[in-house]
């Protein structure tokens, strides 16, 4: 740098002013090419970016100084991508305001855990916190020197699986994992990095958990493959969770729709509430039915799934040189060149292996979109053809599909198809080329609502909206087990360290992990207010920024029965301004009003010190639902229906705030809140209000819903809940 100037960013932009005063006095000014800089670099290099026309970036490589130039490129994102999706940065944000959840400990319910994997190594980490009460638990091929500062924990549990199967030979009778899914949802939630992550080169990149610096405790207690799973042993996994201090805990688990007082989730959760434990639930996979949503207690975080902004690809090149891309996870690195594309009358609908053999041997089919895509690659895969085109808009075959042979998904209302099917009518003689094992980034709309997570209302308690958010489930990358397979081609095994997984198995753990994050910065906070900031942050809205849309229902906005208060944003829920919290009492209130017996009501609380000399059906919960009774006769629809809703707001934000009242329209009901300003004193202060709904249920399967925001006078809070009325 010369020494006239005092910084090095004054003289880039005195070299960057140069070119532009040469531009001047050359007479090819231009306002349009004015060269901008961009940034300045002091610490990865010596240097600056800056937006430079042709002729400037000559004259800037002959300026003194200058040691080399080079054109910006596109940048693809290289990591197993949701942490980045959902905006988690290493530099600012929920990250290292965390410290990347150093200490925190998750507790997972699952199938075990595979220690060898790269995700849970240890390097860098601290020891492990002294306030850990856990045990790493012998058994077969797992020994207790497989635990380390990441993985801290691991015990198993099968005492009721062998109970009911007196004569069952376990496998695996230790923490080691034999079904892949207790690896994966570990790894999602807390997974350490591993650079070089991929699922057959889809994906590939460093993969990393939401909380890559907490620690892993494992409580295997379900055992799908050897026998089945059992609430007894899960119980078994979570009370020795609540008492080995775990701060948080993730069941990608459920029981279908049994009563609060007999769900071992919703009991057990119960007592780790108590106890300051976050519970991450998964709200399940049966949607996109309406009443599916599992794990309905209010003192759970219930979690639904979203497809994120990720595609898996493969390329198809046709005869004319033209390239298409479509979706595809044939796991092979594998290139079929220039093959002979059939097409015709005989074979379009690939309802037969045996006519494909016949008519397709050596050729790659293109198949019509007239029957079940997963009867079509059944077909494709076990003939003699060399390759297929599907052509389906089966939303639940693209999240969750395996392609087991060289096989590319194309939509029906896609360019990419009318492309192919020109080329198809225009030519006489058509061949292709497909390629496989390509990532692409940036898909719009995203989020979106997958298909398959379940819908509200709950069925065991309608008065609350379940789920409370959703958070990404489809297509997820995370460790697995090297001996289960991750693939198949034709009935031979493929291993890989790591697999693409779809369900809210995989969306639970990583609103466990962003809890984690949370618990971290705000170690006061309860389980309800950790809730309430990551339900009043979520986003409404997608990469469009349109409202979210839902793949179960043909890409038509999503309402809250399909994903809560939105789609989960970390960053945000660091500082949500306010929250609704909540009390174990108030959880008592609530469930004096629910007309159980005295057994049923001790079943979750344990304790006959409680009573019910105080009833509230109105829980102070960061969403508004009214239900209408479904088997209410039709006169009755058009009769008023009136609800009032009693909450209390804490200021969690810096001192003194006020917040004014935003409501969204609710068709076919009238909002008020009294009082609509809210005037903060000092932090953690409390204020009262109340919702007021006036209206009438009109339709069948009536989901109205709309919104409260509380905004602060800075407009840096906005603090959201769904407002939701229906009869389904």
């Amino acid at each position: 740098m010369p020494e006239e100037f005092s910084n090095h960013h004054y003289w880039y932009a005195s070299t960057l002013d140069l070119l532009s005063a040469t531009h001047t006095t050359t007479g090819t000014s231009n306002n349009a090419l004015k060269p901008t800089l961009l940034y300045s670099y002091d610490h990865a290099i010596q240097g600056f970016s800056a937006a430079l026309s042709p002729s400037e970036l000559i004259k800037l490589k002959e300026s003194t100084g200058v040691v080399s130039v080079h054109s910006d490129i596109p940048a693809y994102m290289d990591t197993t991508h949701t942490y980045e999706f959902l905006s988690l940065n290493p530099d600012f944000g929920l990250w290292p305001a965390s410290d990347f959840g150093k200490d925190v400990i998750i507790g997972v319910v699952d199938t075990g855990i595979w220690p060898e994997s790269r995700s849970f190594n240890d390097e860098g980490m601290t020891e492990v916190p002294t306030r850990w009460k856990g045990e790493c638990e012998s058994g077969t091929a797992f020994n207790s020197s497989m635990c380390n500062r990441k993985l801290i924990g691991a015990r198993f549990f099968n005492k009721g699986l062998m109970a009911n199967h007196p004569n069952i030979t376990l496998r695996m009778n230790s923490t080691r994992d034999t079904d892949g899914h207790g690896t994966h949802t570990s790894s999602t939630a807390a997974g350490y990095y591993v650079e070089g992550a991929s699922f057959f080169g889809y994906g590939y990149g460093t993969a990393r958990g939401m909380a890559p610096s907490a620690r892993v405790a494992m409580y295997k207690a379900l055992w799908d493959r050897d026998g089945g799973s059992y609430a007894s042993d899960i119980l078994a996994a979570m009370d020795s969770a609540i008492k080995d201090g775990v701060d948080v805990i993730s069941l990608s688990l459920g029981f279908g729709r049994i009563p609060l007082y007999l769900d071992p989730v919703a009991i057990a959760s119960f007592a780790a509430m108590e106890k300051g434990i976050v519970v991450s639930v998964s709200a399940g996979n049966k949607g996109p039915d309406y009443s599916t949503v599992q794990h309905g207690a209010p003192w759970l975080l219930t979690v639904g799934a979203s497809a994120i902004d990720r595609k898996f690809a493969g390329t198809l090149r046709l005869g004319n040189g033209v390239t298409i891309i479509g979706m595809s996870l044939f796991p092979e690195n594998a290139i079929i060149q220039d093959m002979a594309l059939v097409y015709n009358e005989t074979i379009y609908d690939c309802d037969s292996a045996e006519k494909l053999s016949l008519l397709a041997e050596d050729k790659i089919v293109l198949c019509a979109n007239t029957r079940d895509p997963n009867i079509q690659i059944y077909n494709i895969c076990n003939s003699e053809a060399a390759g297929g085109i599907l052509i389906t808009e089966v939303t639940l075959f693209l999240e969750a599909a395996d392609i087991i042979c060289p096989v590319i998904v194309l939509s029906p209302n896609s360019k990419e198809l009318e492309t192919l099917m020109n080329y198809v009518n225009n030519n006489s003689d058509h061949s292709a080329s497909m390629k496989f094992q390509q990532t692409i980034y940036g898909i719009k709309p995203a989020p979106v609502v997958a298909t398959y997570t379940s819908r509200g209302p709950s069925m065991e308690l309608p008065s609350v909206l379940k789920p409370d958010l959703i958070a990404p489930g489809s297509r997820i990358l995370a460790a697995w087990p090297p001996n289960v397979p991750a693939a198949d081609i034709k009935g031979v095994g493929l291993s890989s360290e790591f697999n693409l997984v779809t369900g809210t198995s995989m969306a639970c753990p990583h609103a466990a992990g962003v809890a984690a994050l949370l618990k971290g910065v705000h170690p006061e906070w309860s389980p309800a207010a950790i809730r309430s900031a990551m339900m009043t942050t979520a986003s409404t809205l997608d990469n469009t920024s349109g409202f979210i849309r839902d793949m179960g229902n043909n890409y038509k906005l999503a309402t809250p029965l399909a994903m809560g208060s939105g789609h989960i944003d970390p960053n945000k829920a660091l500082d949500p301004g306010l929250v609704y919290d909540t009390s174990a009492m108030d959880y008592i209130r609530f469930l004096c009003s629910m007309n159980y017996t005295k057994d049923q009501f001790m079943a979750i609380t344990r304790s006959s010190n409680y009573n019910c000399s105080s009833v509230s059906l109105d829980l102070n919960y960061p969403s508004f639902f009214l239900t209408i009774d479904a088997n209410a006769s039709m006169s009755s629809w058009n009769s008023t229906i009136v609800r009032k809703f009693q909450r209390t707001l804490t200021n969690v934000g810096d001192g003194r705030a006020t917040y004014k009242a935003n409501l969204t329209n609710i068709q076919g009901f009238f909002v008020t809140i009294t009082p609509d300003v809210l005037i903060f004193n000092e932090k953690y202060q409390k204020l009262n209000f109340t919702l007021r709904m006036e209206g009438r249920s009109s339709e069948e399967n009536m989901v109205s819903y709309g919104s409260l925001t509380w905004v602060d006078d800075g407009e840096k809070h906005f603090v959201r809940s769904p407002i939701v009325a229906t009869n389904i």
